[in-house]
């Protein structure tokens, strides 16, 4: 190679953006990736209701754990989060499959994390350490605030919808919305970048942290719609998950498209 193709390649190599591009995107772009998620779950024959059930079980045991032994609560709930990103690791590679083959094999989706375990194993580690904490947190503000004996899930559920202790709510409400604002500024799109593009984890969660700055309206606003279909299956005795699962998880992956070039 000649002295002036490798100044060529070099030149190439510093101007090469270290982070990907985050796009602008209108404020109601969240309801056209639910739209496009339900488009990829009938292309990919639903194939995506598996994972759907795998979440209703795993709901179903925690609840049946912390009925019968809720020592144990935690740690399920520590696993839940362990294995919540390889689960929608499916589901985007579903997506992924059929933008760029026009077909989708489930069996392939099912192992695709293997080509960046590192990274989103590491993820996965962050989430669970992350729900750990939160989880202190709203014992200490229980504590702190609570008027009722010492916290159990009712009771916590209990304050929370009473209305009875404002200052509790104020609490509770305002520090989990900072910490769900972290944890989702940094989660949003960062395991589609790291099956789509091998990206490590940390220029995933920063470019996840950058497409919430840079579109805040839109952001907010997929959370919103992410709570009350999760929110509202979980009401609902989890069965729902079967299918609002893999849609949330096919729509995650065209908020991944439409916000990362």
């Amino acid at each position: 190679m000649s002295v002036d193709q490798n100044n060529h390649v070099n030149s190439e190599t510093q101007d090469a953006p270290l982070l990907p591009t985050i796009n602008k995107v209108d404020a109601g772009a969240p309801l056209q990736w639910l739209k496009l998620g339900w488009q990829d779950m009938r292309a990919t024959h639903f194939y995506g209701l598996f994972y759907g059930v795998v979440f209703v079980f795993m709901g179903w045991a925690i609840t049946w754990v912390y009925a019968t032994r809720w020592q144990l609560t935690m740690g399920l709930l520590g696993g839940f989060f362990l294995m919540g990103p390889f689960i929608c690791t499916g589901l985007y590679e579903l997506s992924r499959q059929y933008e760029k083959e026009g077909k989708a094999n489930l069996f392939k989706s099912m192992v695709c994390w293997c080509r960046n375990i590192p990274a989103i194993a590491f993820f996965a580690i962050v989430l669970t350490f992350a729900m750990i904490v939160w989880a202190r947190v709203s014992l200490v503000i229980f504590a702190l605030f609570s008027n009722t004996i010492f916290p159990s899930l009712q009771g916590l559920l209990g304050e929370v919808f009473a209305l009875s202790n404002p200052i509790f709510l104020l609490a509770w409400l305002g520090i989990g919305f900072v910490f769900a604002s972290i944890i989702f500024a940094i989660s949003v799109i960062s395991v589609p970048l790291m099956l789509d593009r091998n990206s490590d984890i940390f220029i995933a969660m920063i470019c996840s942290a950058r497409a919430l700055l840079i579109n805040p309206r839109a952001m907010y606003l997929w959370a919103l719609a992410v709570l009350v279909i999760i929110g509202a299956s979980l009401l609902l005795g989890f069965l729902p998950l079967i299918v609002t699962a893999p849609l949330v998880g096919h729509a995650t992956w065209h908020a991944y498209r439409a916000l990362v070039t």
